[in-house]
């Protein structure tokens, strides 16, 4: 019996907003304690006897699930999605690569799981029937009458679980509790153990177009650093859907195992608060937070110090550039804000001040008309790109560390508090030869000062 895990590493967070946003969503950040969310998911693994992984995740957010795993020595194999397409294919993909036929254990990257022996337990416990051929999913006890997920209705016993009767879509509050009465429906996980050859014999066998797609795009596909890339043009022809209505909500192979593991999806503030340890007040908060006749409520800060005073019920959250402050019945419709946000074409609902990239981040701490101040940050041994700038000039300052500068035709060495011009038009690049992190402080002056206005000559991160 081998198992190979596939964690589903896509999704935006929406609904965790300001915090998760489209471009660091909320599977690569620590909620529950020091670990990131997609840390947390494979190292749920160590007790089982996983044999290999693959993380499914998308361009955009590719260095951040290497360096997350790097760091927690989990690397194992990261299939990038051109385009998003859903779940059906994403599990095509990671079957049709698999090689032996091993069991596949679908997880997704952003849930939270309080009790991993009762994870473990589950996962075992699925196993021999996931290797008589049935496609298995995970069905969570539910507690209360939620009507924010999907449901199983469980059917005739089977071996440590029950054939599945129906899916059922999110309900109505009564229906809900209609449910949660009865006794006889789970909460729909989205988690799934089946050999991989039965996945796609079922993939086959109801929708052949998703299939064939993704057969299509792995003929010529490519290694790039730390991960593989699918034929973008092949893929972006695949039909969009997920697991559940192109696969298991039409096969006869459909078995749910129960799991009672305190299992969440943070789909909201609401439910983070649900999950998280709290005072005597009922109150969540994280970071520079003073409370003052506050209750039930969850207070978040990024740096700024937040003051309350005389609120029940509220969701309070800050990051460097924005807060959102929400009653807590309420909190679901963040969402809403992030769709504001992208129509009046702001940045605040893909990106944060601070921006992560391959070779660490950067802060832009201030900006006005024909000038951008930026703290950047880069990791040892890391480099930006050869590059050059057609609108703006910029004046690095070294804060702490050691730069490497290539500036023209010139090459040396910054110390700290050593600084150098780069006029518009200048072929740059910047290197960290040290063992510490380097900070400088980058002043930009032009008429044009946006993202885009980089030419690359060479990155060894592959971004030409």
């Amino acid at each position: 019996m081998m198992i190979k895990s596939v964690i589903m590493a896509g999704g935006s967070g929406s609904r965790l907003w300001p915090t998760s946003r489209a471009g660091y969503p909320k599977q690569f950040l620590a909620f529950n304690g020091e670990e990131t969310m997609l840390q947390a998911t494979i190292k749920r693994l160590e007790s089982l006897q996983v044999e290999s992984s693959v993380t499914i995740c998308n361009e955009e957010h590719r260095f951040f699930v290497a360096e997350q795993l790097r760091k927690i020595n989990r690397l194992g194999s990261i299939i990038l999605e051109p385009v998003g397409r859903n779940t059906a294919p994403a599990i095509a993909l990671a079957a049709l690569m698999a090689s032996e036929d091993p069991l596949l254990l679908v997880l997704a990257a952003d849930h939270v799981i309080r009790d991993s022996d009762a994870f473990t337990r589950a996962v075992t416990e699925a196993i021999p029937l996931a290797e008589l051929g049935k496609l298995v999913t995970f069905g969570i006890t539910p507690d209360e009458a939620h009507t924010g997920y999907g449901y199983i209705k469980k059917g005739h016993e089977i071996g440590a679980g029950f054939v599945v009767d129906r899916f059922t879509e999110k309900p109505s509050a009564q229906v809900a509790q209609d449910y949660l009465d009865s006794e006889n429906y789970f909460w729909n996980s989205g988690m799934f153990l089946f050999r991989s050859s039965r996945y796609l014999e079922e993939l086959q066998n109801f929708r052949p177009d998703i299939l064939e797609a993704c057969k299509a795009s792995i003929l010529d596909i490519k290694a790039d650093l730390d991960f593989l890339r699918v034929n973008k043009e092949r893929f972006s022809e695949c039909p969009s859907d997920s697991i559940d209505y192109a696969v298991m909500e039409k096969t006869d192979a459909a078995v749910v195992v129960p799991m009672d593991a305190g299992w969440s999806d943070i789909g909201s503030w609401a439910s983070l608060w649900d999950i998280s340890k709290k005072d005597r007040n009922g109150n969540v908060s994280h970071g520079d937070v003073i409370l003052h006749k506050t209750k039930n409520s969850i207070v978040r800060t990024d740096g700024t110090l937040i003051a309350s005073v005389g609120v029940d019920d509220l969701v309070i959250v800050s990051t460097k550039d924005a807060v959102m402050v929400a009653h807590k019945d309420e909190v679901q419709d963040a969402k809403i804000i992030v769709q504001k946000l992208k129509d009046d074409g702001r940045k605040e609902w893909q990106l944060h001040r601070e921006v992560y990239r391959p070779w660490g981040k950067y802060d832009s701490i201030d900006q006005g008309d024909g000038y951008q101040v930026k703290r950047i940050t880069v990791n040892p041994g890391a480099k930006l790109s050869v590059q050059m700038h057609n609108h703006r000039s910029e004046h690095w300052v070294v804060v702490s560390g050691l730069a490497k500068v290539t500036n023209g035709d010139r090459e040396f060495l910054l110390h700290e508090n050593e600084s150098t011009y780069i006029p518009v038009g200048t072929i740059h690049s910047l290197e960290n030869p040290g063992k510490v992190q380097l900070e400088l402080i980058e002043v930009q002056s032009g008429k044009y000062l946006g993202e885009d206005d980089i030419v690359r000559f060479e990155d060894k991160y592959g971004r030409l």
